[in-house]
């Protein structure tokens, strides 16, 4: 007789058997709720690693996305380590091949392989055929003001040029097997795997793309590999997440991680020291010991893989004269910023470039001299007549914005230039080309991998977002990109990358760097976390504990 049938025949069968079919209570989950106080969530208002490309867009992407390869997000001088592939081959001069992880499984319940990283470097994933995606024209990048009025599957036009300027040289993703792809390229590229690791190659659901009724709503409801996945996304307001408990890498230890919209610092510091928040960012160094006088409290951070810039337009008015924006170079007292705003916590760095790169690094270069007398020298000769120039910025997007741009706007008219301030609201403001009178605008830009194509090129050559805009250009700079993109010949990149610099930040001049930047956390003394230079917030098992929980 079987164990059922002996059940049923016993007294109280009829309860025991009822009592089975009861449903068993939820287990508890102790895991604690975490609100991160941020001054915005993106820029864009959706969660599209090809649309939103900015510093806090960075931030938040790395709970929900993943991508092949990752980097050692503290120590970034450590190689490439396996992600969502388990390892990798160079096939030959044009072809890496990739084995991915077995049993990772997206928010939605399906378990990647390879369909899902082909969907993600596919022309369906941009809305174009592929004879579009390869005719796609270099430098056409025109944003759209808003993603809302996005409709249909067919994304915003510029999402097909970030693919296409993050991606020049691949021609094609191929699935060897269900587990095993090839990158495929038109010619030999010197920076394809630190491409396959960057921000903005995380891959995506197949079929969580397909199920979305349009590309806004999967771009605001997007279905990662992530330990957390989206449940609430309110442009400018909050980003909700969840924990992912099939996450291939281990149950979170958040169970709800939220990202809250707070642009005011004091706001966001008394919101720290009450104990609404757990996290903060973007914390001035002026309110450092402010918060660390409080018993429970401290501050983590540092200068990042991002330096800040002034960026120049040469088409307008005096700016078409390369005297007056090196004039404008040597007008900027950096060291001064640094010290009065920093409190020495950054730093001024050697142009546009980080000592990550290893050997493409340009040893003894530095930024123009600060030397107003040199400054008014130059627009002497330049014949500057006092018409206005245009100085946009936006209200303290970065730490310590305003007050760095209102430093160096007074520091231009030490040496005679007319800046016209303008506050604006966004990006499009700042990079609005209509009235024909835009100048100088604030930006930064970041190094995702160690090698000067993650910026310099990223940002300032043919597809970069400068030239795209309409900002400024050079021909011999554009013959030395595409050596840096595309030579195999290291000596003959670094060269090519020293001559860029040369040109870009002296001879002609496209921007200048102001300093590093620094990214500093305020939170909970309890919580046992590390910050990283490339500007992520782990939240993952092995970066994140409160003192005293299991």
């Amino acid at each position: 007789m079987t164990l059922l049938k002996t059940l049923t025949k016993a007294p109280g069968a009829a309860i025991f058997i009822a009592a089975l079919s009861l449903p068993l209570p939820a287990l508890a989950d102790d895991r604690p709720e975490i609100t991160v106080a941020v001054q915005d969530i993106v820029t864009s208002g959706a969660l599209d690693v090809m649309r939103e490309r900015s510093n806090v867009g960075a931030r938040v992407f790395f709970s929900i996305f993943e991508s092949l390869i990752d980097f050692e997000r503290q120590e970034l001088d450590l190689p490439q380590k396996p992600m969502l592939a388990t390892e990798w081959r160079q096939v030959d001069d044009l072809t890496v091949e990739l084995t991915l992880r077995e049993g990772v499984v997206f928010h939605n319940g399906d378990t990647l392989d390879a369909d899902d990283v082909v969907f993600t470097f596919s022309p369906e994933r941009f809305g174009m055929l592929p004879e579009q995606m390869a005719a796609q024209e270099d430098g056409k990048q025109l944003f759209t003001s808003n993603v809302s009025g996005v409709q249909g599957k067919v994304p915003p036009p510029e999402v097909a040029a970030i693919y296409k300027r993050s991606w020049p040289l691949l021609e094609r993703v191929e699935k060897v097997d269900d587990m095993t792809v090839r990158f495929v390229t038109t010619q030999p590229d010197p920076t394809l795997i630190g491409r396959i690791s960057r921000y903005g190659s995380e891959i995506y659901s197949q079929q969580g793309y397909a199920a979305a009724e349009s590309w806004l709503a999967h771009a605001q409801k997007p279905i990662g590999t992530g330990p957390y996945k989206v449940v609430r996304f309110e442009d400018d307001t909050i980003l909700e997440l969840e924990a992912h408990d099939e996450y291939w890498g281990g149950t979170p230890p958040i169970r709800k991680l939220t990202f809250l919209v707070v642009p005011e610092v004091a706001s966001r510091v008394n919101g720290l020291l009450s104990g609404e928040y757990d996290f903060i960012t973007d914390v001035p160094p002026d309110q450092i010991d402010l918060i660390e006088r409080e018993a429970g409290f401290h501050v983590v951070g540092g200068p990042i893989t991002n330096h800040r810039l002034m960026v120049f337009d040469k088409n307008n008015g005096a700016m078409q004269d390369p005297l007056v924006r090196r004039a404008i170079t040597h007008a900027i007292p950096r060291e001064a910023i640094v010290d009065a705003l920093w409190g020495g916590r950054t730093r001024v760095p050697a142009g546009l470039q980080w000592e990550y790169y290893g050997d493409m690094f340009i040893d003894g270069w530095e930024v123009p001299e600060y030397n107003p007398e040199l400054a008014k020298d130059l627009l002497a000769e330049a014949g500057y007549d006092g018409e206005p120039i245009q100085m946009r910025v936006l209200n303290n997007y970065y730490t310590n914005q305003v007050s760095t741009a209102q430093i160096s706007a007074e520091s231009l008219r030490q040496i005679g230039l007319n800046i016209d301030f303008q506050m604006k609201e966004n990006w499009q403001q700042i990079t609005d080309p209509s009235d024909g009178k835009r100048a100088i605008r604030d930006w930064s830009n970041s190094a995702p991998f160690p090698d000067p194509v993650a910026s310099i090129v990223n940002q300032h050559c043919q597809n970069g977002g400068q030239q795209q805009t309409g900002e400024w250009t050079n021909e011999e700079f554009n013959e030395n990109c595409l050596i840096l993109e595309r030579s195999m010949d290291q000596d003959a990149r670094k060269a090519a990358f020293a001559r860029m610099l040369e040109i870009i930040e002296r001879e002609d001049p496209g921007y200048t760097v102001l300093h590093q930047n620094a990214i500093f956390y305020g939170k909970r003394q309890d919580i046992e976390w590390e910050w990283s230079g490339l500007q992520s917030m782990d939240f993952r098992t092995e970066n994140f504990r409160i003192k005293g929980m299991q």
